[in-house]
């Protein structure tokens, strides 16, 4: 038996953990040391229609199976799927906040076999002209070219390509160093490499040129080379956090932030050529930070806000749990991380995971927007934190042999 009380393999008891989720879910209606600024924030993102967190969120789901056969997993990412798409498709955004379910919704269409949440992307598409949130984007504007990209792989429509290869070659023309102190680098933040490099691998993979891997290759490992901890294998947010400390004094890292480089990785590497002469670097540092992250994994299967203090943090986070679930289940697929040793985490993360869904399909547990830990609700749901969740409910499919997966497109 595990620490957890199943036996490897099994599936979880629907009853397990329930009475103290359902406590935990019901007393957490208010923020404790929220700074003003932080409920400034919060309020700001529930008013962009991307999320909330209500006081009263109604009851936990009580029909999830907590397993991770294909058919579970598939209706649990279907109930949280279709709760998003309905009460947010009138709101489509360029923004990343945005962009990330738009990822969530690709690969849940493929995974289910079901074409109405890429139907839905290709409306998104249409509804921009497939165009980028900005000229000279920097890496959150970059961040919707995955969906297009991705579709325009599928259709062949040069519509849907063109606009967002025009702003990556001119921000191939462009000086490419801030005069901002502390910001010289297009990527210098690590959420930046989730966002941006995955655009530039599909871009190649739309075009042949390898002038887009050129400046993903160079680019990625400058900031690697600023924000990787090479005695932690762990990512600081920023430069301004490479001295930040915890309240228990261990070095803060971000768990979403993690969670962020980790899902970049997987989703650069799934169009990274096997030839390309940086790829062995990707795959260490995805195995490096793997290790660790599966280190700090919580007795409830998740990860806290910040990874190195969890006594610190009451709740679980789920968009850096989604994430780095997401690149675990991705690296067991493609025969980076060693199954017997990481599948057991997978599970582990998938069944924590389930225990903050809803009755009516909401995510809990998702911090809002931010740089750093924060306090949120248990209530608080976020595009993005779906987003990662179908992305990760998508690798355990596939990891677990569902054959509705089609091939892949590159």
């Amino acid at each position: 038996m595990s620490r957890f009380g199943w036996k490897y393999g099994a599936v979880i008891p629907v009853l397990l953990l329930s009475f103290g989720l359902q406590e935990i879910h019901a007393q957490q209606v208010s923020y404790e040391h929220a700074t003003a600024k932080q409920l400034a924030g919060i309020a700001k993102d529930n008013s962009r229609h991307f999320g909330d967190d209500p006081d009263h969120p109604g009851p936990l789901a009580k029909d999830l199976s907590y397993g991770i056969a294909p058919a579970p997993v598939g209706k649990a990412m279907r109930k949280v799927a279709d709760w998003q798409l309905e009460r947010s498709q009138p709101y489509f955004d360029r923004i990343w906040t945005w962009s990330v379910l738009y990822s969530g919704f690709m690969a849940a269409s493929e995974s289910l076999n079901d074409p109405k949440y890429r139907d839905a992307m290709m409306a998104m598409g249409a509804k921009f002209d497939w165009r980028l949130r900005s000229h000279l984007p920097n890496a959150d504007d970059q961040s919707i070219g995955q969906t297009y990209l991705e579709l325009y792989l599928l259709k062949k429509d040069p519509a849907m390509m063109q606009p967002t290869r025009d702003e990556l070659d001119a921000v191939l023309a462009a000086p490419r160093m801030s005069t901002i102190p502390g910001k010289e680098l297009p990527w210098w933040w690590c959420d930046a490499l989730f966002m941006a490099p995955p655009v530039w691998a599909r871009m190649y993979a739309a075009t042949g040129d390898r002038k887009y891997l050129s400046y993903l290759d160079e680019e990625w490992w400058k900031t690697s080379d600023l924000l990787y901890d090479t005695t932690e294998h762990l990512y600081a947010r920023d430069a301004s956090y490479l001295t930040r400390k915890e309240a228990n004094g261990q070095k803060m890292f971000w768990g979403r932030g993690n969670g962020w480089v980790m899902g970049g990785i997987a989703r650069t590497l799934e169009y990274l050529p096997k030839d390309d002469a940086a790829r062995p670097k990707y795959v260490k540092q995805l195995q490096e930070m793997s290790a660790r992250v599966a280190s700090l994994q919580g007795k409830d299967g998740m990860w806290r806000s910040g990874l190195l203090d969890q006594s610190n943090y009451a709740l679980p986070e789920m968009s850096g749990s989604a994430l780095m679930t997401y690149a675990l289940a991705w690296g067991v697929n493609n025969g980076i991380l060693d199954r017997k040793v990481y599948r057991p985490v997978i599970q582990k993360a998938w069944a924590g995971m389930l225990h903050h869904v809803y009755a009516d399909g909401r995510l809990g547990c998702i911090q809002q927007t931010g740089a750093e830990p924060a306090p949120f609700k248990a209530s608080a749901s976020y595009t993005y934190g779906v987003g990662a969740f179908l992305l990760a409910g998508s690798e355990i499919r596939r990891m677990e042999g569902n054959s509705s997966v089609g091939k892949r497109v590159h």
